[in-house]
């Protein structure tokens, strides 16, 4: 867990309210750090308290969490889920994927998505991909930060591939260069290419032996 400061009472405050905050998204699948910190406030009696923990703490509470309670189940369950990141990812090469988010940095659960940016000149383009390929999809908006008070709405499309939702946020090509910010640390956002998750699927695991096809296929 990161480094923290205050008085030991405040510490033992921080580090409760990042395991309950961590639980409350592993096990109840909420997937935004503010709202899992007030929930874990109020659960703890704490509704008013300042001594919240950061962003990455709660990762990091997370990744604890899952090794102690989920442990191999949550691994495969995390290979599966970056498979089928990879079978995404060549199916939409034309528009250069990259895999963010918790598939990538591994503490994707149950609930969890895959993520993908994509870029494209014009969002349309999507809409013509997925109609040509018969993919069902859901399209969307999302909120993406660049800098500290530089907001943007970009599109986004939803769709079932197997078991699983990939969610596709549409960047302008330029936007292959700049990153937008992570929720996590408020650094740029990590992204993966195919190579890079080709290593991760590279790393031992417990074998795996299922193909997860992708819609159209």
């Amino acid at each position: 867990m990161a480094r923290q400061q205050g008085t030991p009472r405040d510490q033992r405050m921080r580090q409760r309210l990042a395991l309950e905050a961590a639980r409350i998204m592993v096990d109840e699948g909420v997937r935004d750090y503010y709202q899992a910190k007030r929930k874990a406030a109020e659960r703890l009696g704490a509704p008013g308290t300042q001594n919240m923990p950061r962003n990455r703490e709660i990762q990091d509470a997370v990744a604890d969490y899952q090794r102690l309670f989920q442990g191999e189940s949550q691994a495969a369950h995390l290979r599966e889920l970056r498979q089928t990141a990879r079978q995404a990812m060549q199916f939409f090469a034309r528009f250069r994927p990259r895999l963010v988010g918790s598939v990538l940095d591994g503490t994707a659960g149950e609930w969890s998505d895959v993520n993908l940016h994509v870029f494209a000149a014009t969002p349309e383009e999507l809409d013509v991909f997925l109609m040509e390929n018969g993919i069902p999809y859901e399209p969307s908006e999302r909120r993406v930060r660049f800098k500290r008070d530089e907001w943007m709405t970009l599109p986004s499309y939803r769709f079932l591939a197997g078991s699983h939702t990939v969610d596709l946020t549409v960047f302008t090509e330029a936007g292959l260069r700049q990153p937008p910010l992570s929720q996590v640390d408020g650094q740029p956002m990590e992204r993966a290419g195919v190579q890079a998750v080709d290593a991760l699927l590279a790393e031992p695991d417990e074998e795996w032996d299922g193909a997860i096809p992708m819609p159209g296929q």
